[in-house]
């Protein structure tokens, strides 16, 4: 798949963005993976964002490494199959999907067309998106939010800086954790607690479930809800106002105190 000066004339590119692309392509055209080699070296992850949204993603392509790192930025237009891990400073951004055997850091972004997934802990910066689903082995955990397009799933905690948005279910097998909203268009399981500074809503007709993974001597201790009002179609833990934790219960509790490594 080639990108031409001409496509970026129709797309309206800054002038600079156009000229950065004359410069390093002088016939006017290039393979698309090589301009957003070009753009990542270069050190300009918004020219590489707003190319990939506008000449959307090469569905065939997939790119296949041992493992991503010592680069500030990687960008890919298809699939990145990664058999060990990635760990980048800056953005980490594919077409469709991003596969790692072991875990994927990002200073920054992280971010999919389609599914993210990873046999340990993804961890960003910032962002961690996906058009479809978000999965780890270990914990997720982002600065701000995390967004996935279907579910998120982890076999550890999940924590964002903001909210937490999933379009089908969430699940997590320690603390599900965010500074704003905790929003599934299924249902949210914890094995141990869910909180949000903020408001926690499961889909229409579906459950929320805390404390899935706890012995039942620790379910009263542990399994606490913890959301400014009690959420709908709370099935399992217990409902408690954010101001009501006491600083006893903040410094004992595994809401507090087992937090998601990245």
């Amino acid at each position: 798949m080639k990108i031409t000066k001409e496509h970026l004339k129709s797309w309206g590119a800054s002038d600079d963005g156009y000229d950065f692309f004359l410069r390093r392509f002088p016939a006017g055209e290039a393979e698309y993976q090589g301009v957003l080699n070009a753009i990542a070296d270069a050190d300009l992850p918004d020219y590489a964002d707003w190319l990939m949204e506008n000449a959307g993603p090469d569905e065939g392509a997939v790119i296949a490494l041992e493992s991503i790192a010592n680069c500030k930025h990687f960008f890919a237009t298809g699939r990145i199959v990664i058999a060990n891990g990635a760990a980048v400073t800056g953005r980490l951004r594919a077409g469709t999907g991003i596969e790692a055997g072991e875990g994927i850091k990002a200073g920054m972004v992280i971010k999919a067309g389609d599914g993210i997934e990873a046999g340990w802990r993804i961890g960003a910066g910032t962002v961690i998106e996906a058009g479809e689903g978000i999965k780890a082995g270990d914990g997720i955990e982002a600065g701000w939010g995390i967004k996935a397009g279907e579910g998120i799933k982890a076999g550890e905690g999940i924590k964002a800086g903001t909210g937490i948005k999933a379009g089908t279910g969430i699940k997590a097998g320690r603390v599900i954790e965010a500074d704003t909203v905790i929003k599934a268009g299924d249902g949210i399981e914890a094995g141990w607690g869910i909180e949000a500074g903020t408001d926690i809503k499961a889909g229409d007709g579906f459950g929320i479930f805390a404390g899935l993974r706890l012995p039942l001597a620790d379910w009263t201790l542990w399994a606490k809800v913890i959301a400014k009002a009690k959420p709908d179609n709370l099935v399992s833990g217990s409902w408690v106002e954010p101001e009501v934790v006491t600083d006893m219960d903040a410094a004992q509790s595994m809401i507090k105190t087992q937090r998601v490594a990245i």
